[in-house]
């Protein structure tokens, strides 16, 4: 139940000949070595107003000398539950699998029998040799790229750092307390123990929402503490509220500077027909003067080579270099998925400073541009909201992403690849990273790089108000300006939002605050998000737009002071609907908005994954398991109400057969719904109805899962596809027909995403079998109405009149009189609606 890092054997680490995070040297700069904790016990934490987390279970080592040797299977087991669940070893969770299913914490109560693992205060420690001779480095720090959540760092009995937030990198000085054999120890106190202290500690007035609801089974005061806020549950997730080292920990030693952020981002300069690059390089100086030296930045295809001279200031200092590119070259931009290609190109930036020390770091540079905008509509009060990819106006197709597993050492990249390579093949082109799970890993970027998927990127704040005591934002602070330096070189991420649903939350009163007390409500709100999340934005990376929260009104809400009266108005910025009582496939019911950022419809991931972590007695619609795993409020008597409906519900009298029939038909429902949606919003792009419509985005809730449950998520946990993911391929189809009736008519759209006219050329051959003639029908794009005529010849066709939507299609005739090949040849003319002017 605990994220972490791949172990070696005791006292062993891995120590590059010459490395650190900034890749490789001349003269050898720094050194880095990585530490690997074993496993943690169970102890006391220590006091104060701090901060807490839940812990997550893993499994032992299979190569641990002192776990499972020896031991019965079932005492072998407990103990994995005890030690390994808190073990930095992704690959421990195997193991767990050779001995029970039934310790998987996902398997049928576990998330409630493991409940205690989050209570308790968990202690990581080893001993480790120095590898290499500290006298010879002026600095040496101990780096924790991140810490889940609240912990005292000790190494030799000494506490030199405390840490309170998933999400921010720590680097601690111990030049002063380092030895050639030493005892580090990461003392970690109970997330949840941790946010109710310090929802005690805020006494002025409360900060809600307290608990999630008691469906949700899940831990309270999620809001106090800088930490995945689904950890604590969800409406579609269990409460594990994981604590651990859940990224890479290493010790760094150097002399004079070391390069810890390096980004670029590129911008298009109009006036001058010019890509351009900006490149920044953030050191810790140890020198006490100023250091100087060249940078030479090459990008060998694009013919671009430029040297600068610079000076480090001591402490933190930064370097700014803008790169013109050559303009003989020509550059390929990067285009989201069914645009264009991805190109990136091959970049070396090296670093010689004074006294000879050199660093190269190497990196793919990527062109794109991307542009929010928010004008008037003709026809329409309100504004647009659509995003320009390169100057060209883009229709995001896509869905919305939450934390894969419940244990972040268990998503892998290979985890990330099968998911984000599903939403390639689904003809999508963008994902939105919520605001309630966690900042991803680099792999999953550096893949939306590669595969054209378009990030909408939230800030980690969700579904809640939040303190804004000056600790929480000053932690806050340093989280949004690590997460933006580390993150901003990613051509995929197009859009920075600072929340889920708070804007939302406040202007709909969800938490039934008193209108006397909403102002100090509104104070923090701006606060936060305005003052400083989106100054630091604003500050840290000025290649790409950003928005308060969402759903939002955009400019409108700037203009009422950050917070709308109605920030689901469809004339302003994207909406996020849902509606369970009315008729899915009706049309109507759905808002005409500017741009749908969340909409969604239940189902349940099929019976063979379920059946891996549930029991025979578990297998029925209205079981004790199956009314446990659904975390929405009447979640499962939604979706029989919608099947009803359309359908007949199963009456099978096999009580296994039934819920197996129950299971298809919440995925039939769930991807007809959605269907019947996306399609009113792709056709909605091109017209403008009593003020209402240029839909510009449709991104569905939500894209996968994070364990084995009923969800929104058309990605079963796993990976596998629900019948929604295939019908997403075909309503997010580049060319889409679309027909629907209204009022005795029926209307047929056709909906292109492609960047100009396809030209319909439409093909007939005629051939004989037996006493009928087949006709091969070719189209090089959708035709609708198609019209076979043979003039006088007499008979009749198999079809006509018919919308094509395939490539090729075969038509018998049937004549009535004989005839030839060539006779009807010479005879047939084919129509289109297109044809007609």
């Amino acid at each position: 139940m605990v994220s972490g890092n791949p172990l070696t054997p005791p006292n062993t680490a891995s120590v590059p000949a010459a490395a650190s995070t900034s890749a490789g040297f001349g003269s050898i700069a720094a050194v880095a070595a990585r530490l690997h904790f074993l496993r943690p016990s169970s102890g006391k934490g220590f006091g104060g107003c701090g901060i807490l987390r839940y812990a997550t279970g893993g499994y032992p080592r299979q190569s641990s000398p002192k776990l499972g040797q020896g031991i019965p299977t079932q005492a072998r087991a407990h103990q994995c539950v005890r030690f390994c669940g808190f073990d930095t070893e992704p690959r421990c969770r195997h193991q767990v699998s050779t001995i029970s299913s039934q310790h998987d914490p996902y398997y049928r109560f576990n998330d409630v029998m493991y409940r205690w693992i989050s209570l308790d205060n968990w202690t990581y420690s080893r001993t480790f040799k120095t590898p290499f001779d500290i006298r010879k480095w002026q600095k040496v720090n101990l780096v924790f790229e991140g810490v889940d959540t609240v912990a005292q760092i000790l190494i030799n009995n000494i506490t030199f750092g405390r840490t309170d937030n998933m999400f921010n990198r720590y680097s601690f000085d111990i030049t002063s307390v380092i030895k050639e054999v030493n005892f580090v120890e990461v003392h970690f106190l109970s997330a949840v123990s941790y946010a109710a202290e310090q929802s005690r500690c805020h006494k002025a007035y409360s900060i809600p929402p307290a608990c999630p609801p008691p469906v949700q089974k899940g831990e309270c005061h999620a809001n106090f503490i800088r930490k995945e806020q689904c950890s604590f549950s969800w409406d579609w997730g269990p409460s594990f509220p994981t604590q651990g080292i859940w990224k890479d920990v290493r010790i760094e030693a150097y002399n004079h500077y070391h390069l810890i952020y390096f980004s670029l981002t590129s911008f298009f300069v109009k006036s001058a027909q010019q890509w351009s690059l900006e490149i920044e390089a953030i050191f810790d100086v140890v020198s006490s003067k100023p250091i100087a030296g060249l940078v030479t930045v090459n990008i060998p295809k694009l013919q671009t080579q430029q040297t600068f001279s610079v000076k480090l200031q001591p402490g933190e200092g930064s370097i700014v270099l803008l790169v013109n590119i050559n303009k003989s070259s020509a550059v390929e931009a990067w285009w989201p998925n069914g645009h264009g290609k991805q190109t990136g190109y091959n970049m070396t930036t090296t670093f010689i400073m004074e006294a000879g020390y050199q660093i190269e770091k190497f990196s793919k540079a990527y062109f794109r541009t991307v542009e929010l905008v928010q004008e008037p509509i003709p026809g329409s009060p309100g504004l647009s909201f659509y995003f320009k990819i390169n100057g060209r106006p883009i229709f995001i197709k896509g869905s919305n992403w939450i934390p894969a597993d419940a244990f972040q050492d268990r998503v892998t990249y290979d985890t990330l690849w099968l998911l984000l390579k599903s939403t390639a093949d689904a003809n999508m082109n963008a994902l939105r990273v919520w605001g309630g799970g966690v900042y991803e890993q680099d792999e999953f970027y550096n893949i939306c790089d590669e595969i054209g998927i378009m990030i909408w990127q939230d800030f980690m704040f969700a579904c809640a108000l939040y303190p804004t005591d000056q600790n929480y934002l000053e932690s806050v602070r340093a989280e949004v300006s690590h997460q933006v330096r580390r993150l901003k070189s990613h051509p995929s991420i197009i859009l920075w939002s600072g929340n889920n649903e708070n804007e939302a939350a406040i202007a709909s009163n969800w938490f039934s605050i008193p209108y006397a007390d909403r102002e100090v409500y509104i104070k923090d709100y701006v606060l936060l998000y305005v003052k400083n999340i989106r100054e630091i934005v604003l500050t840290e990376d000025k290649s790409r737009p950003f928005i308060a929260s969402s759903p939002t009104n955009g400019l409108e809400s700037v203009k009422e002071g950050w917070l709308s009266q109605n920030p689901y108005d469809t004339h302003y910025g994207d909406t996020h609907f849902y509606d369970y009582s009315n008729d899915c496939w009706n049309w109507t019911v759905y808002p005409k908005t500017r741009f749908a950022s969340e909409y969604g419809f239940q189902s349940w991931p099929s019976f063979s994954t379920i059946e891996k972590i549930s029991s025979t007695e578990d297998w029925s619609y209205t079981s004790n398991f199956s009314l446990h795993r659904q975390h929405h409020e009447n979640g499962n008597d939604q979706m029989l109400q919608q099947i009803g409906h359309h359908f007949k519900l199963p009456q099978s009298t096999d009580p296994i057969k039934k819920f197996k029939d129950t299971i298809y038909l919440t995925q039939v429902m769930q991807a007809q719904c959605i269907k019947t949606e996306t399609e009113f919003y792709r056709f909605s792009q091109s017209e403008i109805i009593k003020g209402e419509g240029h839909t510009m985005g449709a991104l569905y809730w939500q894209l996968n899962d994070i364990w084995q449950a009923p969800s929104w998520a058309s990605l079963e946990y796993g990976g596998k596809w629900k019948l929604l993911h295939y019908f997403a391929q075909n309503f997010f189809a580049p060319l889409l027909p679309v027909a629907y009736e209204d009022k005795g008519v029926l209307y047929i759209y056709g909906v292109s995403d492609l960047h100009a006219d396809r030209k319909l050329t439409l093909r007939a051959s005629v051939s004989q079998r037996d006493d009928v003639y087949i006709f091969v029908l070719q189209t090089t794009a959708i035709a609708p109405f198609v019209s076979l005529d043979v003039g006088r010849i007499k008979g009749r066709f198999s079809d006509n009149g018919f919308l094509m939507t395939e490539k090729k299609k075969v038509v018998v005739f049937y004549p009535w009189e004989p005839t030839s090949v060539e006779e009807l040849e010479e005879s047939l003319t084919l129509t289109s609606l297109v044809d007609v002017v």
